[in-house]
C-alpha cells in the first residue's frame, strides 16, 4: 500500500485502503472515459465556450492532465494572465510590506504538515513557490492582504497547477470574484454565507436548524472550516478537487450544495446529539466515511439532493443576513 497519495498527502493511520481501492478501481474506469470525451472536447486549441455540454462535463469531473488548464479558462484566470503579462513578476520584485511577508512566513510549515512536496526536505520544496504566490497576492489585493485559510487554497492550486503564476491568477479569481469578501480582515461574506447555510437548512432540513438551535450551537462553529478552506482537510482530496471544478465553473453556491447535501443525508445521525459538543462532534463524523470518499456519486448528489437552489435566492439570503449582520456590529 502506498503510504502517500497522488497529491503527496500522507494517509492516516487508519486509511481504509480495501475500501478505497474498491471505490477507485471503479473510478479510474470512469476517469479513463471522461479523459477520450474531454480530449475531443479541448481538440488541441486549449479553448472552451460556456455551455450547458461543458457544465454537465464539468460536472462529471475533470480529468487530472486537464484541470489546470479548464480551471484557468472557466474562471477567467488565463484572459486576466494573458492581459497582464509580466504582472505577477512585478508583484514580486517591487516594494514589500514586512508585516505581511512576516505572517505568510509564521503559516509556511503549519501549511500541509502531511504533505511531502511540502516539506523542508523536499526538492523542489514546494514552500517557496506558496511563499511567492501569497506575496504577490497580498501586494496585489492590499485590502486582503495576507489571512488564514489563503495558504491552504494556494497549496491545492500550486499542486494542481504546478505553476506558481497560474496557481497567482486562480487564487485571484477565486478570492476577487468566485469567493463574496471572504477572506477580507471583517470576513464579513464569510460570516454572511454561515448564517445563509443556515437558513437553507432551516428550508430544507428543518429538523437539524431546530436542533442546533435548541442547544445554542452557531453555525459559524461547525461550518466555518468548511467555507475558508472550501473543504481542504474537510473532504477526501479527489472529492475537493472535484468540488472545485463545479465552483470554479459555477461559482459559490456550490459550496451551499456541497454543505446541504452533507447534513441532510446524515440528518438520522445529527439528529442522535443530544447536547453541544455531541453535535459539534456529528459535524466532524459527517465528512468521514465512504459517501464522501465515493466522490463520483458524492457530486451527483449535490446536485440532486438540496433540490433546486437558484443563485437568486442566495442572493436574496445573502442581503437580509448582511444587513442583520451589520446591524449587529
Amino acid at each position: 500500500f502506498c503510504r502517500v497519495d497522488p497529491y503527496g498527502f500522507e494517509r492516516p493511520e487508519d486509511f481504509d485502503y480495501a475500501s478505497y481501492e474498491a471505490f477507485f478501481s471503479r473510478y479510474l474506469v470512469v476517469l479513463t472515459r471522461r479523459a477520450i470525451k474531454w480530449s475531443k472536447l479541448l481538440k488541441g486549441n486549449n479553448s472552451i465556450q460556456k455551455s450547458l455540454k461543458v457544465k454537465r462535463y464539468i460536472r462529471k469531473g475533470i480529468p487530472n492532465e486537464h484541470r489546470a488548464l479548464v480551471w484557468m479558462i472557466v474562471s477567467g484566470a488565463q484572459a486576466n494572465m494573458e492581459q497582464n503579462p509580466g504582472y505577477y513578476h512585478r508583484l514580486l520584485e517591487g516594494e514589500k510590506n514586512a508585516k505581511l511577508l512576516e505572517a505568510i512566513k509564521t503559516d509556511m510549515n503549519r501549511t500541509f504538515p502531511d504533505n511531502v512536496k511540502f516539506r523542508k526536505t523536499a526538492d523542489p520544496c514546494l514552500q517557496h513557490t506558496l511563499y511567492n504566490v501569497l506575496v504577490a497576492y497580498g501586494h496585489h489585493n492590499k485590502a486582503v492582504g495576507y489571512c488564514q485559510g489563503m495558504n491552504f487554497i494556494a497549496g491545492y492550486l500550486i499542486l494542481i497547477t504546478k505553476n506558481e503564476e497560474e496557481s497567482f491568477w486562480l487564487l485571484d479569481a477565486l478570492i476577487g470574484r468566485i469567493l463574496p469578501d471572504y477572506y477580507s480582515p471583517a470576513m464579513l461574506g464569510l460570516k454572511t454565507d454561515q448564517e445563509v447555510l443556515g437558513e437553507l437548512v432551516k428550508m430544507k432540513v428543518p429538523a437539524v436548524a431546530e436542533l442546533m438551535e435548541r442547544h445554542g450551537v452557531m453555525w459559524t462553529l461547525v461550518v466555518s472550516r468548511w467555507f475558508i478552506c472550501l473543504f481542504i482537510d474537510i473532504l477526501p482530496v479527489e472529492t475537493v478537487l472535484r468540488i472545485w471544478d463545479c465552483l470554479f465553473y459555477e461559482g459559490s453556491k456550490i459550496i451551499f450544495r456541497v454543505a446541504l447535501t452533507l447534513i441532510k443525508q446524515n440528518q438520522a445521525f445529527i439528529l442522535e446529539a443530544t447536547n453541544f459538543p455531541d453535535i459539534c462532534d456529528k459535524f466532524k463524523q459527517i465528512t468521514k466515511g465512504t459517501f464522501v470518499t465515493e466522490c463520483h456519486s458524492f457530486m451527483q448528489k449535490i446536485f440532486t439532493d438540496p433540490g433546486s437552489l437558484s443563485m437568486a435566492t442566495i442572493n436574496t439570503l445573502r442581503e437580509t443576513c448582511r444587513e442583520k449582520l451589520l446591524s449587529q456590529g
